[in-house]
């Protein structure tokens, strides 16, 4: 039978095998151990500044800290005198911790409270402003494409109801407008937008807005409304309705004589605009450098935004004089303006726009309103051809008189 436990312990320990002496946790560490962690830890500190860490990515440094954090626990007496730096002190008061809610008179009110700090020291080019513009120049339109009731109506009427008489009898068809397609609204082209018929009744001079090449338009809805919008801004109001749809053209093609069925040969107005730039270079030439337009909307609404377009050189307008045409194409009477004008435009006329970038404006001529006058007679009596302007003296002179 074999012995318990308890009486093999209650035999006598002839070797002293059961003869164990407990030894303190100061012991433990080592009196002499301790002094030589104490050594490498003050060493540690005043080569870099700071006590080992028990999260380093050096193995060395984190054994260092992690032997030297139990020595910390209970250290003796000849490890508090070797302490060169302070690492046993207990400290003054408790550090923060970031879990800990700050006082209510921590928090600044403002970022202005921040930069006020006295000890914060910040580098001025830091909270310096640079590469953005001044808030003078900025992009700021005094004119918005609203809608607003369309005073001659009654002159597009027809041609709203025979386009929706062609599409309800499958004459015509309506494509969806795709998503982020670039297109080019030309005058007389239809489309649907917001569920009512939209008609390009005009497109106004190319102009830079924002750094890209942009139009003007003016857009008719079957509801007797218009708008004047860029025709990007237009572009994007198609592509953000997903219930848009584009009217095809009649015929197949640029060269089909039927592709331009839908052209508008509407009358307009040719206006005359002066410039109320500061610039001095273009206001010491204000009462003869004039602006020759053709539009078919009114003409105070075509000028709203004139501070904003490079077309109008940046600055407001007035307008000095008007003529109505009637029963003549817009574009190709401003084409024919400008050709006859040609050799009064001034090369050197340019501006910067809000990048900095020159803008040279092709409708700006050396003439006087009355001449524009005389030369849209002229178109209107089908004669213009026979004349020429004669720079020199500032007149329109007749072919034959040369």
């Amino acid at each position: 039978m074999r012995p318990t436990l308890d009486e093999i312990f209650d035999e006598p320990d002839e070797f002293g095998l059961l003869d164990v002496k407990l030894r303190s946790g100061r012991a433990a560490a080592g009196t002499d151990k301790g002094l030589q962690v104490i050594g490498q830890v003050n060493a540690f500190v005043a080569t870099h500044g700071r006590a080992p860490s028990v999260e380093a990515a050096d193995h060395d440094e984190m054994r260092l800290a992690i032997i030297w954090a139990a020595i910390a626990k209970d250290p003796s007496a000849q490890v508090i005198e070797a302490d060169m730096h302070g690492l046993l002190s207990p400290p003054t008061q408790p550090q923060p911790s970031w879990r800990d809610e700050p006082l209510a008179e921590a928090v600044p009110d403002s970022l202005d409270d921040i930069f006020d700090d006295d000890e914060l020291d910040v580098d001025p080019s830091l909270i310096t402003l640079r590469h953005t513009t001044a808030a003078v120049y900025r992009h700021q339109p005094d004119h918005r494409a609203d809608f607003v009731p369309c005073r001659d109506f009654e002159q597009y009427r027809a041609r709203f109801e025979q386009m929706q008489a062609m599409l309800e009898e499958g004459e015509r068809e309506a494509t969806p407008v795709k998503k982020w397609a670039v297109l080019e609204p030309l005058e007389g082209d239809f489309f649907i937008r917001n569920g009512l018929l939209a008609l390009i009744a005009e497109k106004s001079e190319m102009t830079t807005r924002g750094g890209s090449r942009d139009h003007r338009l003016r857009v008719i809805f079957s509801n007797a409304t218009e708008s004047d919008p860029l025709m990007s801004s237009f572009r994007k109001s198609l592509n953000d309705d997903k219930t848009a749809r584009m009217v095809q053209k009649v015929g197949l093609g640029p060269l089909d004589p039927d592709w331009e069925a839908d052209q508008l040969e509407m009358t307009g107005t040719i206006y005359v605009a002066r410039s109320r730039s500061d610039d001095p270079t273009i206001s010491e030439q204000r009462m003869i450098l004039h602006k020759i337009g053709v539009t078919s909307q009114d003409v105070q609404r075509r000028v709203a935004d004139a501070r904003n377009d490079p077309t109008f050189l940046l600055a407001p307008v007035e307008i000095v004089a008007t003529y109505s045409l009637k029963n003549l194409p817009r574009r190709r009477v401003e084409q024919l303006l400008h050709k006859f004008f040609a050799a009064a435009r001034p090369a050197e006329l340019q501006v910067a726009d809000r990048f900095g970038r020159k803008v040279h404006p092709k409708e700006w001529f050396y003439v006087l309103p009355e001449h524009v006058g005389q030369a849209a007679k002229l178109i209107g009596d089908g004669t213009l051809h026979q004349f020429y302007y004669d720079v020199s003296n500032q007149e329109i002179r007749r072919k034959a008189d040369v």
